[in-house]
């Protein structure tokens, strides 16, 4: 597939895309806002300030450019950040994120992939660098950028086998894309290797950005009150299962109402990664017999403690906190072949973590989270909560696996400053 049979498919699916924005909407409102970005038809004001842009699709590339955005800030003084996303979840992680700086950051959603609608989107902004996290390959606005001539990075950069065989069948736009690159920031030798082989230029290993992420106090403080309005003590054992995917919830609910051998007193702390699902997810805890609390209900005054099998994190921008507030954590995504999810955070608070087979998307960092003793690979729901049972009877052994966790999350610092630094050799 050429770029010019590209653009042709996103412009006769525009209808389906617009009619799914506001079919999603209806459980998402804010699907249906600010519609006229999408098409580049609005979003902020060009402003005076030189503009550089960093392209965060959703809430893991939101929070992982965090430490990017700020190191930015700090570099040019002169500058203010264009901080586009995709999705409204994306989006308003990037309003809590990034509220303390101002209208030095400023954020809007990226057009949709066609030729008119990117070069319209570019020659508004003017950018000096435009900045693309992790896995974001849009072959228009590539070819936009490379005809302005705005250079164009590809930070934090991971691409697992997987996407390398779809990147491959896409044929001519994905390599054409590839080879436009005027920098790729990589995260592993591995990922720099497959990058490579699509034919992108000037590729270098900086590890990922991820690892630079420093947990807000304020988001500790959260964890610690919400451990007190667990049990009001802080001593009743708290299993968290954090950015579940769907079909796993189903999974560990069952084991963990089967198992014998958890504490008696043990809280399941159930995160789903989207929102969306939060209702479904409560019902499925009810119609497995088992006691809800919501955290969105949760009295700030009520220090009695939570009577409750599971309760069920119904809320946004708040998973440092939950990382905080348990004794160890499953890292969702990965009891299914969906890929895993980030387990950086919950290192870099000290937590013991399980993960499950399917670790794909994080492949590199998990293997070398386990290999450190900072993380367990589990079979099965069944295998997840009998060691999640045996971590919470043992203080000795969560103590120390929670020690080689910070390790890990230590060792693997600097990525942000790497990155910077590349940056700063293509825009001065």
């Amino acid at each position: 597939m050429n770029r010019t049979l590209y653009s042709s498919l996103w412009w006769l699916a525009m209808p389906a895309v617009l009619g799914r924005l506001w079919w999603r909407g209806r459980k998402e409102p804010g699907y249906r806002a600010h519609w006229d970005e999408r098409l580049s038809l609005g979003g902020p004001t060009a402003g005076e300030r030189p503009t550089i842009m960093v392209h965060a699709v959703s809430v893991g590339e939101t929070r992982a450019s965090e430490p990017l955005v700020d190191a930015l800030l700090l570099a040019y003084p002169e500058c203010r950040i264009l901080l586009t996303h995709m999705t409204p979840t994306g989006r308003a992680t990037g309003r809590d994120l990034f509220a303390r700086h101002g209208e030095r950051v400023v954020q809007a959603y990226l057009p949709y992939d066609t030729g008119w609608m990117t070069t319209r989107f570019l020659r508004r902004y003017r950018p000096r660098a435009c900045i693309l996290m992790e896995t974001e390959v849009w072959p228009n606005l590539i070819h936009a950028c490379t005809r302005q001539n705005v250079p164009i990075v590809l930070a934090n950069a991971r691409l697992s086998e997987r996407s390398l065989k779809r990147g491959r069948k896409a044929g001519a736009v994905m390599l054409e894309a590839a080879r436009s690159f005027t920098m790729v920031a990589a995260q592993t030798d591995a990922d720099a290797a497959r990058i490579v082989s699509l034919g992108a230029p000037n590729v270098v290993v900086t590890g990922s950005v991820k690892f630079d992420i420093v947990p807000p106090p304020s988001a500790l403080e959260k964890g610690a009150w919400l451990r007190t309005r667990i049990d009001g003590a802080g001593r009743r054992p708290v299993f968290l299962c954090a950015s579940t995917r769907e079909g796993e919830e189903a999974l560990i609910l069952e084991a963990w109402r089967q198992n014998r051998d958890k504490p008696q007193n043990a809280l399941l702390l159930l995160v789903p990664r989207h929102p969306q699902r939060f209702d479904d997810v409560a019902k499925l805890v009810e119609a497995g017999g088992l006691t809800l609390a919501r955290r969105s209900q949760l009295d700030a005054d009520n220090t009695a403690g939570i009577d409750a099998d599971v309760l069920l994190g119904d809320s946004m921008g708040e998973m440092f906190a939950y990382y905080a507030a348990c004794d160890c954590a499953y890292i969702g995504g990965s009891l299914l072949p969906l890929g895993g999810q980030n387990l950086i955070e919950a290192c870099a608070l000290g937590k013991p973590v399980l993960v499950g087979e399917h670790t794909f998307n994080f492949l590199d960092a998990t293997i070398d989270a386990v290999d450190g003793g900072a993380a367990l690979r589990v079979p099965d729901a069944d295998a997840l909560v009998r060691e999640a049972a045996r971590l919470l009877h043992d203080d000795a052994a969560r103590g120390a696996m929670g020690a080689r966790a910070l390790a890990f999350a230590g060792r693997h610092r600097g990525a942000t400053l790497r990155t910077v630094e590349l940056v700063q050799r293509l825009i001065g």
